[in-house]
């Protein structure tokens, strides 16, 4: 199932994901929830992430580093600003230094997941993330943020497959 669609509204300065998933709500906010699964999915399958700090939490911080197929990295930081299991997460997403620590001169975005039943045992997860500038919405998407969200977001299936 996975990506169903993905929209890019310049206007509204948001990259938005819609993905079905046949598994319910509570199982697919696992995916999220557990630092170790979503490990299996956040980031295209060439450059895993490993989370290094997972406060999933208003106010928690998650720290990560994805592993590109030379031995680079790129970290990133997550701030969680909501958090209402198992329906909906939201939060500030940067890029960090070699140290965990925001990069200040990379777009920060805030995204917002939610996730809802669909029917039949299935689960809609709708991923928007909001843009500080249609320069920034720009930049991320030459970046290849809709290939690689894309490409993450299709790794669920398989993790939820392995229960």
């Amino acid at each position: 199932m996975t990506v169903r669609d993905h929209a890019i509204d310049r206007d509204a300065l948001t990259l938005t994901f819609v993905a079905e998933f046949a598994a319910p709500v509570e199982r697919v906010w696992q995916v999220w929830a557990d630092p170790r699964q979503l490990e299996r999915w956040w980031g295209p399958p060439e450059w895993p992430a490993t989370f290094t700090r997972h406060e999933l939490e208003p106010g928690g911080e998650m720290r990560y580093v994805m592993t590109g197929p030379d031995g680079e990295t790129s970290a990133g930081w997550w701030r969680m600003t909501d958090v209402e299991a198992p329906h909906r997460l939201a939060f500030d997403d940067g890029f960090a230094d070699a140290d965990g620590n925001p990069v200040p001169d990379m777009p920060v975005t805030h995204a917002e997941a939610r996730l809802e039943d669909a029917g039949e045992g299935t689960t809609r997860m709708t991923l928007v993330s909001t843009f500080p500038s249609r320069e920034a919405l720009d930049e991320l998407a030459e970046m290849g943020m809709v290939e690689g969200m894309s490409s993450a977001m299709a790794q669920i299936d398989a993790l939820l497959a392995d229960g």
